[in-house]
């Protein structure tokens, strides 16, 4: 058999301490300073005034969409309450460019539960943002009673069985 026995064809080059390594872009290396220099507040609010320009000009190049976002009810939705969800082409209507409405995003995973009939477990107040570990205030969002995640697409099934966040804006109030 010819040539290395090893995997890793470069294997007799790295341990002589001969191998080179690939140069990194220049978007990679600014990234990885700024990761490494930058505290997570800075980060933070860097994240955020990018987004928002990103926004900006979103807006600026898309018209907006006949129906932006629709009237919420009179009465917030309270726990016992029976709703439809709307259908996906109404959810993502209301929409802006990265799939959020005030900050929720709507996921492939919630579409199944498009145009069906469900209880409104109970509205949400407060919840911790995991990705920082921040207690956050929020109004306009409910949870349903069997609208639970069972693991996104690209990450695989999870166990954690958690309730998906829900905009007044996307729910009907059936009386």
């Amino acid at each position: 058999m010819d040539g290395p026995l090893c995997q890793l064809a470069c294997w007799p080059a790295l341990a002589s301490g001969h191998a080179s390594m690939a140069g990194r872009s220049l978007s990679m290396r600014v990234k990885l300073f700024l990761k490494r220099r930058l505290s997570t507040g800075t980060k933070r609010a860097l994240k955020k005034r990018y987004l928002r320009m990103i926004n900006r000009v979103t807006r600026a190049q898309t018209p907006p969409p006949a129906v932006r976002s629709t009237s919420v009810e009179t009465s917030p939705l309270q726990a016992g309450d029976w709703v439809r969800v709307r259908s996906r082409e109404a959810i993502e209507a209301t929409l802006n460019a990265w799939g959020e409405l005030k900050g929720c995003g709507f996921m492939a995973e919630m579409a199944p539960y498009c145009g069906t009939t469900q209880r409104v477990l109970k509205p949400v107040r407060q919840f911790m943002d995991e990705r920082d570990y921040q207690l956050k205030r929020c109004n306009g969002i409910v949870l349903l009673e069997n609208a639970i995640c069972q693991g996104r697409a690209e990450y695989g099934p999870c166990d954690r069985s958690c309730f998906y966040f829900w905009r007044e804006e996307w729910l009907e109030k059936v009386i």
